[in-house]
């Protein structure tokens, strides 16, 4: 979803979502910020929910720092409700303060450990037990057992490895589309899985793209990075842009999605650049040729 784009209105999100159900796509994917000009992504939740009917639905990602967990299990039993238990929800830390800061949440839980002790109240609720002596446990019950699939958000290994215990796999982001590297962070987290006990993880990994001919596709992902980093210094933006996501045409986007198949992504998150649904057709059209 373009969901940190500028302008948006209900007219173009339910729009996409409609066309992503329709097109040949597994999942349908939104992020949360705090401090930017975005839809809260628990009250898009609950519009995805009624403007799709097949789709898998996937938060990447939702920073439980940010939310009262309780409330937070609540409202994510009720998008698995309305969803028909079509929810996936990654969990991160979050990268910028300044989100901490706008909601009061206390900075110093910017951590795995204060994102850990959140989601195993989140998954109490889920279980249906009573967290207080509360005549009835707090609900809906998820349709999924035991709650939605939880997905880690992040790029470190050491992240991966702390997730083992609680996460059903990763989703992560390339910024340089390095398979190579994404893959090694795929091994960290099939060898952490597997020293868990647990059946192998499900591995996805994002990344912004802008689709067509010439040098439009790089000056787009260039605008959307200096409207969506805007707590990095501008120039520190420009030097990265030209590295960073992917721009380009039908056929390389068709290569790009070879090359992670091959390391075994077992899904691709494209974030993007634009809200021009022309975008998301010519990525279908791509999708439909690669299976």
């Amino acid at each position: 979803m373009p969901v940190m784009e500028p302008d948006l209105d209900a007219a173009v999100l339910k729009a996409w979502a409609r066309a992503v159900d329709a097109g040949p796509f597994s999942s349908l994917c939104w992020g949360e910020r705090i401090a930017f000009d975005n839809p809260d992504a628990l009250t898009l939740l609950g519009a995805l929910s009624a403007w799709t009917d097949r789709v898998g639905l996937v938060t990447t990602v939702v920073v439980p720092q940010l939310h009262d967990p309780v409330m937070l299990a609540k409202a994510l039993a009720t998008g698995d409700l309305l969803s028909g238990g079509r929810l996936t929800v990654g969990i991160g830390v979050g990268g910028r303060e300044e989100d901490y800061r706008a909601v009061g949440a206390d900075v110093s839980t910017q951590t795995m450990r204060g994102m850990a002790e959140r989601v195993a109240i989140m998954k109490r609720v889920w279980a249906g037990e009573r967290l207080t002596e509360s005549v009835l446990p707090v609900g809906p019950s998820p349709v999924q057992t035991g709650g939605p699939r939880l997905m880690v958000g992040t790029i470190g290994p050491r992240t991966v490895r702390s997730a083992a215990g609680w996460a059903d796999g990763v989703a992560g982001t390339t910024l340089d589309l390095d398979v190579t590297r994404q893959n090694e962070l795929f091994d960290v987290a099939r060898r952490a899985w597997r020293e868990a006990g647990k059946p192998a993880p499900h591995l996805a990994t994002s990344f912004w793209f802008a689709i067509g001919d010439g040098e439009g596709p790089r000056a787009q992902v260039h605008r959307h990075l200096r409207r969506y980093m805007n707590w990095i210094p501008a120039e520190f933006v420009d030097a990265m842009a030209p590295t960073t996501g992917w721009a380009g045409s039908d056929e390389e986007l068709l290569g790009v999605l070879r090359r992670f198949e091959a390391v075994g992504t077992d899904e691709l998150h494209l974030i993007p650049t634009s809200s021009d649904i022309d975008q998301l057709r010519r990525v279908a059209a791509v999708v439909e040729d690669f299976d």
